[in-house]
């Protein structure tokens, strides 16, 4: 079957699918290039006048019945219609499959010789013919034959026999939620009481030689399943959990019901090979995904316009989860970094698109940060709104009347209005509108009373150009001027396009502390004075907006040295070192304030001002402002360094994490001072991968790292996952006018591949998301970068499509860079045989 030409579908055509699907058989004959899929499927007609279609993806159909007689159903533009009878009927077909020759990595396919399966959004028609759509929900039985020693599918096991095992998931699930994994694989056990007493069998499926790497997973899960049954009341519903770590994955992980498919940089991890933030990421994954299991699995999304009704959701449950078994304020200020880094560029771009889009090509393109961090944003904001009592009663009221559908946004916004009795109408604009709204801050001081008054505003997208007042929670406090709090965090509900706020009986005009938590996503636009900046630096009581003022004076400062050549602000640097020497404050917290804008975001905000940003000059201010501040610390980033050594074995502990963290911070300014002197040292005594990972990526950026990736190459050229950060490093560290011909020369190592997306990620993304690497002048980054795409959309459509986005930001850049960007972008999508998921997204770039 060839590929059907690109549709549009749209949100408002929707149309149920006319017959109820009672129940699934699934029988797998596992072959490496002929497996044969048998599936029983019984349909119930639920009325309207539709043609009985299926979807089906690279299938061979070997026969079809209804009710045991023969049928020839037709199939074109991947769809196979059939005339059926008005009663319920069984549907039985044979289909043959090559899961070898399956590199797009969605349906069934293989991978180091395991049989593996990603069906989410559209991979299960590449498995047999079906509604592929997730408003159809069944319960499936499955048998899967072949010679590996372990066969797995969703649910519970049943039977099983040399050979052959047999499954059961009782749970009606849409087809994108099923799974299946065979191979030669190793089980890690674990068990775990719910809170009802009964007894679920854990498992972590991994490869040979990976079995010392489960441990900290295993923790995770067990951690997670025990979280969600505290603060959310969600026992979970099989006797068995099963998660496999496969090597060739285009995602992170993936929930399917009872057999959660990771890959295996987000499963594997052990301090030899494993950073800090491996095993945080880890550690939110796995909770992300088995949280899942009622945000997206009991109930999922009546169709893909809806997404982020189960990401969206299941994003802020991890990040609620995270902030409890972590530093709360660290996870905030790492969620809205990632936010304003990911989701606000994409709204300032021609991908903007709203939390609920109203159309879309291929959906696979909408796995996006506005789906899922700012879909989780919107929950936060209606969780503020509403308050903890009531957020709890709806989340209740939630899972109590639409277990087992397939929902929609308006189902989920009902509950909160029948819990509060109150119109959510008007907050539920910001699930239709795209773009991030700016709001503007103007403060006076009378007579002892204070006025606020806030005005919002959003600029147009593509596809939209009317924009209109949101529902904003703006939560805020006030310092005096000696920084003691004269007025505690108070949450404002704006809602118009302007709008004044007043509080009375204070004696002398006080400093705002806006946002605090960081209440809405939204753009604050506030006059604030350097001075009042820097007491909010020093005394502010809620750490976000601690956080927030030296963010903001470090951005005023790096963009006055990029646009008007002046010196680093010493009162500033000095500022910054005072509260990172505060041994009172959470290390995590003290390495967050050592941080400095990213280079990308430097660029958007000089943009947004009304210059062009040069990503050369950029970086050579970053480092004048590194170095400027090393200079400054020189006497007490030695003394941080040595606090916060830690003796004993290693912990992936929040505090020794931190302490690392911020030990690592200190490293680096001390490197721009000692020509990498204690960096070497460091490199050479470490006994876990985060403090020898953190001293070479330095040792590489001043040009001293030969030797070390040498050494660090030898020592872990088995270890495939700790590769991906050799390639990694090399790709976005050193002298930027280097990078293109390093990437070039790493291309060809032998250990180099585009079929495997950790790889292609760590080097090619790594490369991409360096801004002054990316973008030289010459035009060798973005003539590289194409040529690479070209050939992963042969390979993986879906993973090509998201490489893609590094081109995003094309438009703010000067004539000479747009050209060059713009003709990579037209070559790619020009391209004979590009793919569709590819085309779309390069047609919405290039607008």
């Amino acid at each position: 079957m060839k590929d059907s030409a690109p549709q549009t579908i749209f949100l408002k055509d929707y149309t149920p699918f006319g017959w109820t699907v009672d129940h699934v058989d699934l029988t797998f004959h596992l072959h490496p290039t002929k497996t044969r899929v048998r599936s029983v499927i019984r349909f119930t007609p639920s009325g309207g006048d539709q043609t009985f279609t299926l979807h089906g993806e690279e299938l061979t159909l070997l026969d079809a019945k209804i009710d045991g007689t023969p049928v020839s159903p037709l199939i074109k533009d991947n769809l196979l219609t059939c005339e059926v009878p008005d009663h319920p009927f069984t549907w039985e077909a044979e289909v043959e499959i090559n899961p070898q020759a399956n590199s797009a990595l969605s349906g069934l396919y293989m991978s180091n010789g395991m049989y593996c399966t990603q069906c989410e959004a559209e991979g299960f028609r590449r498995i047999t013919f079906y509604p592929d759509r997730p408003d159809v929900m069944a319960t499936f039985d499955v048998r899967i034959e072949g010679d590996l020693p372990v066969l797995l599918s969703n649910g519970n096991p049943t039977k099983a026999g040399d050979g052959w095992a047999e499954w059961r998931d009782p749970w009606p699930k849409p087809a994108y939620l099923f799974a299946l994994v065979a191979g030669d694989l190793h089980a890690h056990p674990g068990t775990f009481k719910t809170l009802s007493g009964r007894d679920v069998e854990l498992n972590i499926y991994v490869r040979d030689g990976d079995q010392d790497k489960c441990d900290f997973a295993m923790e995770s899960l067990i951690k997670s399943m025990d979280w969600d049954e505290r603060v959310y009341g969600r026992e979970y519903d099989l006797d068995i959990f099963n998660i496999v770590a496969v090597d060739d994955f285009n995602m992170g992980a993936m929930e399917n019901k009872g057999l959660n498919i990771f890959n295996s940089s987000a499963v594997l991890c052990s301090d030899k090979t494993s950073t800090d933030a491996n095993f945080e990421r880890i550690e939110a994954i796995i909770a992300h995904e088995y949280f899942h299991n009622w945000t997206g699995n009991r109930i999922t999304c009546r169709d893909w316009f809806q997404l982020s009704l189960k990401e969206g959701l299941t994003v802020f449950r991890d990040q609620q989860f995270s902030a409890d078994v972590r530093s709360a304020p660290v996870r905030r200020i790492d969620d809205v970094a990632a936010l304003r880094g990911r989701q606000f560029r994409e709204d300032a771009g021609p991908l903007a698109h709203p939390v609920r889009p109203e159309s879309f090509v291929e959906i696979n393109n909408f796995y996006t940060a506005t789906i899922y961090e700012k879909g989780a944003e919107l929950i936060r904001m209606l969780k503020t709104l509403v308050g903890d009592a009531a957020y709890k009663a709806a989340l209740d009221l939630y899972f109590n009347r639409h277990d087992g559908q397939a929902c929609t946004i308006e189902d989920w916004l009902q509950v909160f209005e029948d819990v509060t009795d109150r119109d959510l109408s008007h907050f539920k604009a910001w699930y239709s509108q795209a773009g991030t709204p700016k709001l503007a801050v103007k403060e006076s001081f009378e007579n002892g009373t204070y006025s606020l008054t806030l005005e919002q505003s959003t600029d147009p997208t593509p596809g939209q150009t009317d924009k209109h007042p949101l529902v904003i929670p703006f939560a805020f406090g006030l310092l005096d001027p000696q920084g003691k709090e004269v007025h505690p965090t108070q949450v404002l509900e704006f809602t118009k396009d302007r709008e004044t706020f007043t509080v009375d009986g204070l004696s002398e005009k006080p400093i705002l502390s806006a946002l605090r938590g960081f209440s809405a996503p939204v753009i604050l636009q506030s006059g604030q004075s350097k001075s009042d900046r820097l007491i909010l630096l020093s005394h502010d009581t809620d750490p976000f907006t601690r956080w927030e003022a030296g963010r903001l004076l470090d951005r005023q400062m790096m963009v006055d040295m990029i646009l008007n050549g002046a010196a680093p602000d010493q009162g500033v640097i000095q500022a910054k070192l005072s509260v990172v020497s505060d041994t009172t404050l959470d290390p995590a917290l003290r390495e967050q304030f050592m941080g400095r804008p990213a280079q990308d975001y430097l660029a958007q905000v000089i943009h947004d001002a009304g210059h062009m940003p040069d990503p050369v000059q950029i970086y050579q201010v970053s480092e004048q402002y590194r170095m400027a501040l090393a200079t400054a610390g020189q006497e007490v980033l030695p003394k941080i360094y040595a606090d916060n050594q830690i003796d004993g074995p290693y912990r992936p502990t929040a505090l020794d994490c931190g302490k690392r963290g911020l030990a690592n911070a200190a490293l680096a300014l001390i490197t721009k001072l000692d020509g990498g002197k204690l960096a070497q040292q460091q490199f050479l005594n470490a006994n876990n991968m985060t403090q020898q990972l953190t001293p070479l990526s330095l040792l590489v950026g001043e040009g001293q790292g030969d030797a070390a990736l040498a050494q660090f190459y030898d020592q872990w050229a088995h270890e495939r996952l700790v590769i991906d950060k050799w390639f990694a490093i090399q790709a976005s560290s050193g002298q930027p006018t280097e990078a293109a011909s390093r990437v070039t020369r790493l291309l060809d190592h032998p250990d180099f591949t585009l079929k495997n997306p950790n790889r292609a990620r760590a080097l090619l993304g790594s490369f991409a998301m360096t801004p002054a690497a990316f973008h030289q002048l010459d035009g060798s980054g973005y003539e590289i970068y194409a040529q690479q795409l070209m050939k992963i959309d042969a390979l993986n459509p879906q993973l090509a499509a998201r490489m893609s986005t590094v081109f995003e930001t094309w438009a703010r850049y000067d004539a000479d860079r747009q050209a060059m960007m713009r003709d990579a972008m037209e070559k790619t999508r020009n391209r004979k045989g590009a793919s569709r998921d590819v085309s779309e997204m390069l047609d919405r770039l290039l607008g």
